[in-house]
């Protein structure tokens, strides 16, 4: 495992488990929503996020999260292990809100600075109409990588601490 690509819904963790990978393997790792926005959540040009994505990839090792989908087959290209956290919807609701009231107004650790947090009815109503569709993409992108590479699909919070305790 030297280049991993995280997948999941929003509030599924990904995040989290790419900081905790990152510490266990000594990777670098990348959250695409650092590339992805600027300063008061001003959204980078996508051009410019892209390349920096490209950029990260054309490296030895590295822990990418993230679900962009611009970037998606040049990272699927790279990568030698895939995880898709494939978390219920109710759960990552309930972190997204649980995430929002310990950050409300401030900057997450791993997004840019000047990107305080906020509760968002658009962000929970994308999170609700998006979360088929996500899935399906996700299980696609799972089939292709588990064709050519190491590829892990976790569905629960115990599944995740699971995967963390058997690596080396």
């Amino acid at each position: 495992m030297r280049r991993i690509m995280i997948i999941g819904g929003p509030g599924s963790g990904k995040s989290t488990l790419a900081r905790a990978l990152g510490n266990k393997l000594g990777l670098p790792v990348t959250h695409i929503d650092q590339l992805q926005f600027d300063f008061g959540w001003a959204e980078v040009d996508p051009a410019k996020r892209d390349a920096q994505v490209r950029d990260v990839i054309t490296r030895e090792s590295w822990i990418i999260d993230g679900n962009y989908s611009s970037t998606v087959e040049d990272r699927i290209a790279r990568a030698d292990t895939l995880i898709w956290l494939d978390i219920p919807l109710r759960r990552r609701l309930w972190r997204v809100a649980r995430r929002t009231l310990k950050y409300y107004g401030q900057s997450r650790p791993y997004l840019p600075a000047g990107c305080p947090e906020r509760f968002s009815v658009e962000f929970i109503h994308y999170i609700l109409s998006s979360s088929k569709r996500q899935r399906a993409k996700a299980a696609d992108r799972y089939e292709t990588m588990s064709q050519k590479a190491q590829a892990f699909h976790l569905r629960s919070t115990r599944d995740v601490q699971k995967f963390l305790e058997q690596l080396p």
